[in-house]
């Protein structure tokens, strides 16, 4: 079988950078951190004109009718653009809630007991099949979607809460505007391929970190040489490769398989790739990488937010050791030395 990308894909991944990149570049990034993130609905449209949130329906049903595959592609595009927005949500959401598809309608999704993003700017949110408690303004959650007055009754106890994330404001849900208990508000399909559309944003942030490291240990120059020929760098600069390439081939492996486990690894592995490789990348920066006015901080917000969506690392590991099986001693030998019986010792 050829995992390689076919030429159509390549076309599709390269027509989404190009388009990202001519509506919004960093002078957009830095404009919509300077307003405190939120949706830019214009960009939202465009979005959908382009084919964004409705890659995966059928195209007898408006959609562009391709798979998870190119959908990973796109969102690894993202995940380098730093785009804000519910993003995910709201591609899981087309075909459901009317004009996520299309772009004229945000969805964001409620995790659990996470502060809710965007919560402010939704035109829906995503829930588990619960029913929405409030004494008796108890409201029943069709479909898992939140809209209407489900929704009013949902925000009226939101109140906004700091986020690490300049570009992605959160609100914090409580008293009776709360979901009844869910186990991480989704499950099923959606959870799964919510987690894997994450990772490979991850994805996109540890490639564009490790372009930017290089990019900056190539032009710094310290004690009359660039900052690149120190070998300390150069390792630094490696293992951002080295975390960032078998990322790549777990995720585009679980989108071919839409395996639970594969996604529970991909999420993990990309996870760690896109939070380190920032950390590393703000590292080689030095001081300069601290400062406002530089990206990669925003790129390290964002991996440690996104990392904590969906699917956890906790809960990944979980899933990968469950499939592990039960654990059973070697046949024949002591489980604690890895000897036979009769050489560790007592008992004659």
């Amino acid at each position: 079988m050829d995992f390689q990308l076919s030429d159509d894909q390549r076309a599709l991944r390269s027509g989404m950078r190009d388009l990202l990149g001519a509506v919004f570049d960093r002078e957009r990034l830095r404009a919509a951190v300077e307003r405190g993130g939120g949706v830019d609905r214009a960009l939202w449209r465009e979005l959908g004109a382009a084919g964004f949130f409705a890659l995966r329906l059928p195209e007898e049903a408006g959609g562009v009718g391709l798979g998870l595959p190119e959908a990973v592609l796109l969102f690894e595009e993202a995940g380098r653009a730093l785009l804000p927005g519910p993003l995910v949500a709201t591609h899981l959401a087309a075909g459901v809630v009317k004009g996520a598809a299309e772009g004229a309608a945000v969805v964001t999704a409620a995790d659990g007991e996470l502060p809710v993003a965007y919560l402010a700017e939704a035109d829906a949110v995503l829930v588990g099949a619960e029913v929405l408690t409030g004494g008796t303004d108890a409201v029943p959650v069709a479909g898992g979607v939140l809209s209407g007055r489900a929704l009013e009754v949902f925000t009226a106890g939101a109140r906004p809460v700091r986020s690490m994330d300049p570009l992605t404001p959160l609100h914090r849900v409580a008293g009776r505007a709360a979901v009844t208990e869910t186990i991480g508000a989704y499950s099923g399909a959606l959870c799964r391929e919510g987690a894997l559309l994450t990772a490979a944003e991850q994805l996109g942030s540890a490639e564009r970190t490790t372009e930017m490291a290089v990019q900056h240990a190539g032009a710094r120059e310290q004690f009359g040489s660039l900052i690149g020929s120190f070998q300390a760098v150069k390792h630094l600069c490696a293992d951002m490769l080295a975390r960032t390439e078998p990322a790549r081939s777990a995720v585009y492996a679980a989108a071919l398989t839409a395996d639970p486990v594969e996604i529970a690894a991909a999420k993990l592995l990309a996870d760690e790739a896109a939070v380190r490789n920032a950390r590393d990348c703000l590292q080689i920066h030095g001081g300069m990488g601290f400062t406002w006015e530089a990206d990669v901080h925003l790129h390290l917000k964002r991996a440690w937010l996104r990392a904590a969506r969906w699917l956890t690392a906790a809960e990944a590991e979980e899933i990968l050791a469950a499939d592990l099986g039960p654990v059973r001693p070697l046949h024949g030998t002591s489980a604690a030395s890895g000897r036979r019986p009769d050489e560790a010792g007592g008992g004659g």
